[in-house]
């Protein structure tokens, strides 16, 4: 059994296709989201981070916040956690509360919750919190000289292994990858995707006609399409290609394209358009390669991977090897590029490739150019808190 599992991991570092998130579920048009139950379970020990319980007064801010916007976040929550006996009960309750108001909501929280402040595996308290929105591009449904980039549907050959049904070990460790004869080898990355359009013929949903969007569009992943008639199109992820994210804005600085304080997603896109024939090559550095699917036109937000729509300036991308999916988050950062404090109850509504670690938050702020102007300049130390139900049993390895 041993060896077993030793080729099993093996295969999975050979394949670049092993991930722990959540694949978001799939919505058809017309059809309301679906609500799913998130993969951790409530028994399994948080591996990245430490839980300390702490009083109240310790998180920065809490008795200042306007909690009713969170308070409507963490209701969408229920519609999945209401499924995991943990939460049920604390689920039921919050259910009772009509038109709460602040101090009602704070009480709410304060009576059937505990804090627990969320610790890196190193000791430290300290974490990085980035931003991430949901783009409008331009768009068409058929290709033109204008619109030549594709947004492509997840391709059938794509493979998705979940490895803990024949091994509970690697619960919730899934590998990505496509037949080639009998064997199963890697999903094709972004470079062989950019370099051989023809690997996906017949998958592309729709043509983009800036590059730098398109792939900015991958990072977020989801947004809105609008097209010359004035029709939106949204857009949400639907699958990947197994390939671990790595930050071109990194290796722009790494390479002395640009200094350090100009690496956000403003100065990225600014160098792309200053550097038409060195893009290419920068955009294959991340090998990760993100599909996409049409989402209802009615829904209020992205789906994350709760399954459920995410709510701006109150929804957050966390490792759900840290902290459960669903939970309220006390967060306590700083506005983009500034000393202002931004401590505010968000909600883990989201995971996502960059994502991993103990404290460490994505910090959704919703739609539209002034979104992504924030989301773009977001790269803030922080703190965070994770409100648990009074009777959640955090394993003995998670907690202090």
């Amino acid at each position: 059994m041993k060896n077993q599992l030793s080729f099993i991991i093996l295969l999975c570092s050979l394949l670049t296709g092993c991930a722990t998130e959540s694949v978001s579920p799939v919505v058809e048009p017309g059809k309301p989201a679906e609500v799913v139950t998130p993969a951790l379970p409530p028994d399994k020990p948080f591996t990245k981070s430490i839980q300390k319980k702490v009083a109240w007064s310790a998180l920065t801010g809490w008795r200042d916040d306007d909690l009713l916007p969170a308070w409507q976040a963490f209701q969408k929550s229920c519609l999945a956690l209401s499924k995991q006996p943990v939460w049920k009960a604390s689920c039921q309750q919050a259910s009772l509360l009509k038109q709460p108001d602040n101090a009602a909501v704070r009480k709410f929280f304060e009576t059937h919750f505990m804090p627990y402040q969320i610790i890196n595996t190193d000791n430290t308290q300290e974490g990085l919190v980035t931003g991430y929105y949901e783009p409008l591009l331009k768009g068409s449904r058929k290709p033109s000289s204008r619109y030549r980039f594709p947004i492509y549907a997840a391709p059938d050959d794509l493979l998705t292994i979940d490895l803990g049904a024949a091994y509970p070990e690697l619960k919730d460790l899934r590998l990505r990858g496509r037949l080639d004869g009998r064997k199963v080898v890697p999903f094709h990355s972004r470079a062989d995707i950019m370099n051989n359009p023809k690997l996906l013929d017949g998958y592309e949903l729709l043509w983009v006609e800036d590059e730098v969007e398109l792939f900015f569009l991958h990072v977020q992943g989801s947004g809105r399409i609008v097209f010359d008639n004035g029709e939106v199109m949204k857009v949400g992820f639907a699958d990947q290609n197994g390939y671990p994210y790595n930050s071109i804005g990194k290796l722009l600085v790494e390479r002395g394209e640009l200094p350090l304080e100009k690496a956000s997603m403003q100065g990225i896109k600014q160098w792309g358009q200053q550097n038409p024939k060195k893009l290419p090559e920068l955009l294959q550095q991340n090998a990760r390669y993100v599909f996409f699917r049409e989402l209802p036109s009615d829904l209020s937000g992205p789906i994350g991977a709760l399954g459920v729509p995410l709510t701006a300036g109150r929804s957050i991308a966390i490792d759900p090897l840290s902290i459960p999916q669903g939970a309220p988050v006390f967060l306590s950062t700083t506005w983009p590029n500034t000393n202002k404090p931004l401590n505010r109850l968000m909600v883990a509504q989201d995971v996502g490739g960059a994502i991993k670690g103990g404290v460490r938050a994505d910090f959704f702020w919703g739609f539209g150019h002034e979104a992504g102007i924030q989301a773009g300049k977001m790269k803030q130390s922080g703190k965070m808190w994770v409100l648990l139900p009074r009777d959640y049993q955090l394993p003995l390895v998670s907690r202090q």
